[in-house]
């Protein structure tokens, strides 16, 4: 397999780092070196920065659809390789091929739809109580935008962040995950060829010093991170103290309630599909359930049964239904988890670790379902793992069920499986997330309507359609008279 040399585009050149040497490896099979060389440094880090200051005002005077042009075009360039993209995407992160492909498929469906939301009304006039005058709401862009995202979604989230961000006239520092600066280089790449001006995009390539060094640069006027709460609230705290903006798309610690009166055939499935695919390595991943007695028995044989049943292989195999978590350390958490389950749950489904072959020496993590008691529910229910673990919980209740799937701090996404209409509107009213489901697994999002969390789960504007302009703009009021 071919080995990609891993480079940092600062101010329209492809270039070397000057930090610590980077190695990304293929979780499928660890001794495939997808990608290596330097990492970007500060002084790298800098110069990016310097880059995109340069670059500001030129880009922002650009007309809208000149700028919108650019992103129509990158997202051709993305069309025409997406098989391609696909396919190194599921080498470098564990994505199965066809999620793979589509999501590639997706981040060009992404720019499609900002460079068209772009030509939309982006203010609005108000009548004024003084004669002869107008009062308008006009939109500019925030300036230099720092974007840090995840390797969960290599292409579609730097897609949702920079697309906005992008369009709307500001200039961006972007640093991926570690673990897939391939998919980032691949998607800088196709705004290159769409002829995105020098230093309007920078990509840095690097560890979490990286990411310091973005927030922490005296030239950020904004800052997008999608990570963990944890990290999230330590940037979130960082760049308050100096006035910056932040929007941050956090943890999730993600529910299906299944209802008596529930398909029960519709739930395993779309429970299976929110759980395991993408190994359980999505925001939005269904990680706990909430069933009612009435049909916990016979929804649990069948899940297990469902979950027994999923190929796990190489990624690139079009045959397999799930691959490897993303590195050793998150098998390792993952597997220690399951492991401490046995002491406080009653496992469904949780075979003993891969022991030999291919999966044993990739990084896979077998489907695992646990039912956890009501009085110590334990980790599984608490604590966002990042993989195919699900705990599941029984409610005597209707009232019961919802009252469970909001024992969280987390509140990005939820499902529930029912037939009685008045039950989903129950649920709309009070179960406390972001993105709710009916009869659909809990993983997924929509590019053209807004996403993200509550609480624990989300900090600043939400992300997606629409609404991805109230973060990458602000506003002035203008009081025009002739």
């Amino acid at each position: 397999m071919t080995t990609t040399a891993l480079r940092h585009l600062i101010d329209g050149s492809w270039i070397e780092g000057t930090g610590d040497r980077m190695v990304d490896v293929n979780p499928s099979r660890p001794d495939d070196i997808v990608a290596e060389g330097a990492g970007a440094s500060a002084a790298d880090v800098d110069r990016a920065y310097r880059a995109a200051r340069a670059a500001l005002d030129g880009w922002r005077r650009t007309p809208a659809r000149g700028r919108a042009a650019v992103l129509l075009r990158a997202a051709d360039v993305i069309t025409t390789h997406r098989d391609e993209w696909g396919r190194e995407l599921a080498r470098e992160e564990g994505k199965t091929l066809v999620e793979a492909i589509g999501e590639v498929g997706h981040a060009a469906n992404i720019l499609r739809f900002h460079a068209q939301e772009v030509e939309r009304a982006s203010g609005e006039v108000f009548e004024s109580p003084t004669p002869g005058e107008r009062i308008l709401v006009i939109r500019r862009p925030v300036g230099v935008v720092g974007a840090i995202t995840p390797f969960n979604f290599p292409i579609s989230i730097p897609a949702w962040k920079l697309a906005p961000a992008l369009v709307w006239g500001n200039t961006v520092v972007w640093k991926p995950a570690t673990f897939v600066p391939v998919l980032a280089m691949r998607f800088a790449q196709a705004l290159e060829e769409a002829g995105l001006p020098n230093g309007v995009l920078n990509l840095v390539n690097g560890t979490a010093d990286v990411g310091e060094a973005i927030v922490a640069h005296p030239d950020v006027d904004a800052v997008t991170f999608t990570g963990s709460t944890k990290v999230g609230r330590i940037i979130a705290s960082q760049l308050a103290s100096r006035g910056i903006p932040f929007q941050g798309e956090l943890g999730g610690k993600n529910a299906s309630l299944v209802l008596e009166d529930a398909d029960l055939d519709v739930a395993v499935e779309q429970i299976a599909v929110g759980a395991f695919r993408a190994a359980g390595q999505k925001c939005t991943a269904t990680s706990r359930v909430v069933v009612q007695d009435a049909v916990a028995d016979e929804f649990l044989r069948r899940l297990a049964e469902r979950a027994r049943g999923i190929v796990v292989g190489d990624a690139v195999d079009e045959s397999v239904e799930m691959g490897p978590v993303v590195d050793a350390g998150a098998r390792d958490r993952v597997t220690d988890a399951i492991g401490r389950a046995h002491g406080y749950a009653l496992p469904v489904l949780a075979p003993e670790p891969y022991r030999s072959g291919l999966l044993a020496d990739g990084y896979f993590v077998p489907p695992s379902v646990f039912e956890l008691p009501a009085d110590a529910p334990g980790e599984l229910w608490t604590e966002e793992l990042f993989g195919p673990v699900v705990g599941v919980r029984r409610a005597s209740t209707p009232a019961d069920a919802v009252s469970l799937v909001n024992d969280s701090e987390y509140g990005l996404s939820a499902a529930v499986f029912t037939t009685d209409l008045s039950q989903a509107l129950i649920a709309m009213e009070n179960v406390r997330v972001g993105v709710l489901h009916v009869n659909s697994a809990s993983a997924g999002a929509d590019l053209h309507v807004p996403f993200g969390g509550t609480r624990s789960s989300a900090f600043g504007p939400k992300e997606q359609g629409a609404a991805a302009k109230e973060f990458y703009t602000e506003t002035a009021t203008v009081y025009l008279k002739g």
